[in-house]
């Protein structure tokens, strides 16, 4: 396992149409501001293989994309996540190992697989796991579209915050901090939420490796 470095990784989860990229991006405008060193990202990554599996969700099912997924994933930590943390800075990733716990878990792929795929993860120093009526989500989702056949589905708001419910249940067993944050109706204010949730992530000692 990977050793705690200087930085700080912050992970954003939650169902698609919930917010995730617009607060990632006001947090990482927030801590700007405020003189904090900040590398923002997301997952699937934006390197050929993320993008493959980013666009190729009805191309690729099951385990060829739990395994495309973590293959990703383990690219980019090892590449970018993990360099900017040696850094020493701050930073922010929308989507990480939850989602693939939730999204591989809709294929049918067991939670304990998905979980083996991705052994080794480097394990975030926050993870915020975004939540909202299950409705608000389903019509902004709507109304911007579907990212993926996951995201096309109909119900799938209700699917996804269940499956979250119990991936990010499962990753606190596991000893990630995880954080239900309620997104309000303005998302600066759930930005500022989260960043105070970061600041004060900031001040505590280090998680153990």
């Amino acid at each position: 396992m990977t050793s705690r470095l200087p930085g700080t990784l912050v992970t954003f989860e939650g169902p698609g149409g919930v917010g995730k990229t617009t607060i990632t991006e006001l947090v990482a405008e927030l801590l700007e501001a405020d003189g904090v060193p900040v590398h923002a990202t997301a997952q699937p990554s934006r390197t050929p293989l993320g993008e493959l599996a980013r666009h190729g969700t009805d191309t690729y099912r099951d385990m060829a994309l739990a395994c495309l997924c973590a293959a990703d994933r383990h690219h980019q930590l090892a590449t970018e996540i993990l360099p900017a943390l040696e850094q020493g800075k701050v930073v922010l990733c929308d989507r990480y190992v939850a989602s693939s716990l939730v999204l591989q878990g809709l294929d049918d792929i067991p939670l304990d697989v998905v979980w083996a795929l991705n052994h080794g993860a480097y394990r975030p120093d926050l993870v915020c796991a975004l939540n909202a009526v299950p409705a608000d989500i389903e019509r902004r989702l709507r109304a911007r579209g579907g990212h993926s056949r996951f995201e096309r589905a109909a119900g799938i708001s209700f699917r996804e915050i269940h499956g979250y419910l119990a991936a990010t249940t499962f990753l606190h067993t596991q000893g990630w901090p995880v954080r239900v944050v309620d997104c309000a109706e303005d998302p600066r204010e759930t930005a500022g939420t989260i960043i105070d949730l970061i600041h004060r992530t900031l001040t505590e000692s280090p998680a153990c490796p």
